[in-house]
């Protein structure tokens, strides 16, 4: 585990495990982003869930396939928050998605 990837994915995502938790039970959360093949969850909400895992998983335990999921979820929230929409955001699904992805852009 390299520690800027540990320090990135830190940085990118801003959401604790229990808010995300509690936003992937929701009907916003389910309804955005690309459905993955079979059981129709998105690649997003499946990513959120890889998340909380990692968040409740000590850094030393962490292993290869958390560490690249964590630079996945990197190149996702940069990439996606490079294309933020003008004007106020608060019910989007560019904002939905990606609090999937356990980043929300409203949050201080």
């Amino acid at each position: 585990m390299t520690t800027d990837t540990y320090t990135e994915f830190k940085d990118a995502v801003n959401m604790t495990a229990s808010e995300l938790e509690k936003w992937l039970k929701t009907d916003e959360s389910r309804e955005v982003g690309q459905k993955s093949s079979g059981n129709g969850e998105s690649v997003g909400h499946d990513s959120g869930r890889k998340i909380i895992q990692i968040l409740h998983t000590k850094k030393a335990d962490l292993n290869d396939s958390d560490e690249a999921h964590m630079r996945k979820v990197v190149g996702y929230v940069h990439r996606h928050l490079a294309q933020r929409p003008s004007g106020d955001v608060k019910d989007t699904k560019w904002r939905y998605s990606l609090m999937n992805w356990g980043h929300d852009p409203l949050k201080k």
